[in-house]
């Protein structure tokens, strides 16, 4: 019983430890789908693509 509740407590102290580093920035609310969803990744590869897209442009003008 005594290892139990000693976990419990590091557990806890654990758990507090990252909800106080993560202060306003911390998101528990789960997973979002929808317009509250953010996929800044995707976004990051668009703009690969079209930067991509652009050189390829530019190097057959070049011809």
């Amino acid at each position: 019983m005594l290892k139990i509740f000693v976990g419990f407590v590091i557990f806890a102290a654990l758990a507090m430890f990252v909800i106080m580093k993560g202060g306003d920035s911390l998101d528990m609310s789960g997973e979002k789908h929808g317009a509250d969803a953010v996929h800044a990744p995707a976004e990051a590869a668009s703009v690969a693509a079209s930067t991509a897209s652009g050189a390829s442009a530019d190097a057959s003008a070049a011809k």
